[in-house]
């Protein structure tokens, strides 16, 4: 019983005690329209996308929950009737569904859309957040 208590006791200590902050790359959707979010960035020598995440408006998603270990991340956004929201020059690889693909070459050759990335320096940061505007009128 004794031992029982001092666990228990333990593990609200720890439990207590502040943990550091998880790093992460959220990305915030600051339009009217739900958007859906696609991200790529450099793992283990290769290009690698994924998506998609479904951002309603005023919501934000943690779409890299692990620690940032890339300088860039790339972002492809559009909302749910396939109006580009955010775009760039990167060209990479994307599915009509969820997915996660390795490489960025011969897109269409292997079954995927061609889609083009912004990128963002995150300036190594553990955290970083981006926001997702409507354009000026």
């Amino acid at each position: 019983m004794r031992n029982a208590l001092l666990i228990i006791v333990f593990t609200l200590f720890f439990q207590s005690l502040p943990h550091p902050a998880r790093a992460e790359f959220a990305v915030c959707n600051q339009t009217f329209d739900v958007v859906n979010v696609a991200i790529g960035k450099y793992d283990r020598n290769v290009f690698a996308t994924s998506g998609w995440w479904t951002i309603g408006p005023n919501q934000c998603a943690n779409v890299i929950t692990q620690e940032l270990s890339v300088r860039y991340v790339y972002v492809f956004a559009q909302d749910v009737f396939g109006k580009v929201v955010l775009s760039g020059t990167t060209q990479m690889c994307v599915a009509p569904d969820r997915f996660d693909i390795r490489g960025e070459q011969d897109c269409a050759a292997r079954g995927y859309i061609n889609a083009p990335f912004h990128e963002v320096d995150t300036l190594a940061t553990e955290r970083w957040t981006l926001f997702l505007a409507s354009p000026s009128r």
